[in-house]
């Protein structure tokens, strides 16, 4: 079938299910509309972590043992700057320090961030179309045991350690969605959300105004894939952070979140005893397997979404 698959993605988990996608149909047919929520300036220079983690995997160049970051990449400056006393928490490799200067000099010369990405990833061999959800600043705050802390704050520097009270996305009351967004979401064959943190990696892109009416009324299949197994969850502190806002943590409570515009939510065999309640939610539920833990798996679970959609 002719068209373009759009997927929703955060960082790590929604990367490793690209690059599942784009071994199953070719990369050209990918958008992915990527989290900047979790946006940062660090040492002066903007830095976009998730999509710069869903470029580097499309690329081939991601670290594979931590999923983000650069293969092979050195610290020497961070080092020399550790010694020079200066903060360096937020860990930048050397290469990775090059693609923010890029983007940096870009954007202070005009550019919008979606036409810096676009270059990024055209630079380092990305054939699929990434768009930040937006090219105004969003960012997301969090209402934590330890007081309100920037994202990037709670999730490196303290290793999500702190409960997590409340969720805020500064600025996305008035961001507008980046150019192309909407239009791919409604021309699209197929749009999918990836097994991503449904609060901080999801929710900031649904936060911008006109991404949710465009999910809700798109033609294509929608399909939503659960980052809960069991009960916990396959990359970060999702778990944690739906029950400190007072959800369960479970593939169900996910399905909850997204009932007003997917058409098919995806489960792992373990939660396959769910699939009544999320039937009963209006969705089709499609059972597989999930957990990304081999290549393989990764092709099989896109296959699978796919199929289940297209049918």
């Amino acid at each position: 079938m002719p068209g373009k698959v759009v997927v929703l993605a955060g960082g790590v988990g929604a990367a490793r299910f690209l690059q599942g996608l784009a071994a199953v149909i070719p990369a050209e047919d990918i958008t992915v509309i990527g989290n900047t929520g979790d946006d940062l300036e660090v040492h002066g220079l903007c830095v976009s972590p998730d999509l710069d983690t869903v470029t580097y995997t499309l690329a081939g160049v991601v670290d594979p043992a931590q999923g983000w970051g650069i293969a092979g990449d050195t610290f020497e400056c961070l080092d020399h700057l550790e010694k020079l006393g200066g903060e360096t928490w937020f860990r930048l490799g050397d290469r990775d320090l090059a693609t923010h200067i890029y983007r940096t000099s870009l954007l202070r010369g005009g550019l919008p961030l979606s036409d810096v990405t676009a270059r990024i990833g055209r630079s380092l061999g990305v054939r699929s179309r990434i768009l930040p959800m937006s090219n105004d600043p969003v960012r997301t705050w969090l209402e934590t045991d330890q007081g309100r802390l920037d994202f990037q704050t709670y999730f490196v520097k303290h290793q999500a350690r702190d409960q997590v009270n409340g969720v805020e996305f500064i600025g996305a009351e008035s961001a507008q969605p980046a150019p192309g967004v909407a239009g791919e979401i409604l021309t699209a064959r197929a749009v999918i959300v990836a097994p991503s943190n449904p609060i901080i990696s999801i929710g900031p892109i649904l936060a911008v105004a006109g991404i949710r009416d465009a999910l809700r009324e798109t033609k294509a299949s929608v399909a939503a894939i659960s980052p809960i197994v069991a009960g916990r969850a396959l990359k970060g502190p999702t778990a944690r952070m739906m029950e400190g806002l007072g959800m369960e943590a479970s593939a169900l409570a996910v399905a909850e979140l997204y009932r007003d515009f997917a058409d098919f939510f995806v489960l792992d065999r373990q939660d396959a005893t769910s699939s009544g309640r999320v039937e009963a939610l209006g969705m089709k539920p499609v059972v597989t397997d999930t957990v990304m833990a081999s290549a393989l798996v990764k092709k099989e679970l896109a296959r699978a979404t796919l199929r289940a959609m297209e049918s």
